[in-house]
């Protein structure tokens, strides 16, 4: 996957389980290689949560592309992202949802643009539909098959995440309980994911901290300035009275 082709892929071709990603975390901390961590990752699907028979290779092969672009070998430019990840995963493995799942967004960032699109809706009611999230989704990406059900696979990823829980109504969804990040390395680590997600590597920092693609979680207030006193890769620059831009350095 090129740098350009990850904004515009709409990459995600299964369900994903967080145990998997948790598999692919410790095959990376071990030291394993791409091709090495690809076979152990198909010798543990056959017994991995989330299938009650063994998987396809085919099957095999999605997750395991997923597991090895967030983890094992990421794009050149999320490597930083993926090893600040790893540091903050072994300081506090109870952190692991928010870590994994900037990971996987920055890595494919159609997570995200799935997971904005169903913040926002619930930004207005309190239950959203897969018909509502599908049609903006292909607003932005077009009206390709490809796009509903890909969209339907990262719904029911959040839905076995505990970020999303089913209702009554099928193809219904309501939010679960927000995560509280307190940990503000965590907290810029989830920014720089969300720029490391968009082709211009920049944005408001009003708007990142009300992302709605973070929409399972609740992030810390913080400034332009701490963030960037924190951060060796961002860079903040004031625009108006009181605004602030957070951008990747060199962006």
């Amino acid at each position: 996957m090129t740098k350009l082709d990850r904004f515009t892929k709409v990459g995600i071709q299964r369900e994903l389980r967080i145990e998997w990603f948790d598999q692919a975390a410790r095959l990376y901390s071990m030291g394993f290689s791409k091709t090495e961590a690809r076979q152990e990752i198909y010798a543990y699907l056959d017994s991995a949560p989330g299938f009650d028979t063994p998987p396809s290779k085919q099957t095999k092969t999605y997750v395991a592309n997923a597991l090895i672009k967030s983890w094992l070998a990421p794009d050149q430019d999320l490597i930083p992202l993926r090893n600040s990840a790893c540091q903050l995963l072994q300081e506090n493995p109870n952190a692991r949802l928010a870590i994994h799942w900037s990971l996987l967004g920055a890595a494919y960032p159609f997570w995200f643009s799935v997971a904005a699109v169903i913040g926002r809706l619930l930004n207005l009611q309190s239950q959203v539909t897969q018909l509502q999230v599908v049609s903006r989704l292909k607003e932005k990406f077009g009206d390709r098959q490809t796009v509903s059900r890909r969209a339907r696979y990262v719904i029911r990823s959040f839905v076995a995440w505990g970020a999303l829980k089913d209702v009554d109504t099928k193809g219904c969804y309501e939010k679960s309980s927000p995560i509280v990040i307190s940990d503000e390395k965590l907290a810029i680590l989830m920014f720089e994911s969300a720029l490391l997600a968009t082709p211009e590597a920049k944005g408001a920092l009003g708007l990142l901290l009300n992302n709605p693609a973070f929409f399972p979680f609740q992030l810390p207030v913080m400034t332009g300035d701490f963030i960037s006193q924190r951060s060796a890769r961002i860079d903040v620059v004031r625009y108006g009275l009181d605004d602030e831009l957070l951008s990747l350095n060199g962006k």
